[in-house]
């Protein structure tokens, strides 16, 4: 198995267990749990290849589909015996989007798009997930919640990627933009950062 496999297996685990964590803050069912880890898992990459015109990665290589529900048994148990830390979603959601951004901007680059694509795609591919399971359980969506750090760091991660790519060996610089990605994300969890927001002044006449 490859490096790039490893990586893709890893995101869909993490980005399940982020779906899983979700569904157990809504006191979801155990059917319930598995669908939100699920659409959360290939969310992203399913857009991805519908607009790519490719075959949908889950239904080539379907072990995808028994990672996504190890994990999301695996976070039923462990939610069961502990409590979860507060901003356990958070960081496997941000684990999940580095590890998808950087997924999605090798296929489409794999695919000879322009580098303009090659980023859209890669942060396609890590936010539509979470996109997803946020409006399933009833959440605003990461990427539209006020000044948040979110698709900004799958974008600098992605071109990041890019950038280095024609400078150091493909995997070098695939983990420097998923390094890019997490740091940013992490950063944003830890000390609040958040983008400035765009208002208008309603008072004036």
């Amino acid at each position: 198995m490859t490096i790039a496999e490893w990586v893709d297996y890893a995101g869909v685990a993490v980005f399940a267990v982020s779906g899983a964590l979700a569904a157990a803050r809504r006191g979801l069912d155990l059917l319930g749990v598995i669908v939100l880890a699920t659409v959360t898992a290939i969310g992203g990459g399913t857009v991805r290849d519908i607009l790519l015109d490719r075959q949908v990665f889950w239904i080539v290589q379907q072990t995808y589909l028994w990672v996504i529900l190890a994990a999301a048994i695996a976070t039923i148990l462990w939610t069961r015996r502990f409590t979860p830390p507060e901003r356990a979603l958070l960081v496997a959601d941000a684990l999940g989007l580095a590890f998808f951004t950087i997924s999605g901007a090798r296929i489409a680059e794999g695919l000879e798009h322009t580098g303009i694509v090659v980023v859209l795609m890669g942060t396609l591919t890590g936010v539509a997930g979470g996109v997803a399971r946020d409006v399933l359980s009833a959440e605003i969506p990461m990427i539209f919640r006020r000044g948040q750090i979110y698709a900004t760091a799958a974008i600098v991660g992605a071109t990041l990627y890019l950038v280095l790519k024609p400078y150091v060996p493909t995997e070098v610089a695939a983990f420097s933009g998923m390094g890019c990605v997490a740091a940013i994300r992490f950063a944003a969890i830890a000390w609040n950062l958040q983008l400035p927001v765009y208002g208008v002044d309603r008072s004036s006449p």
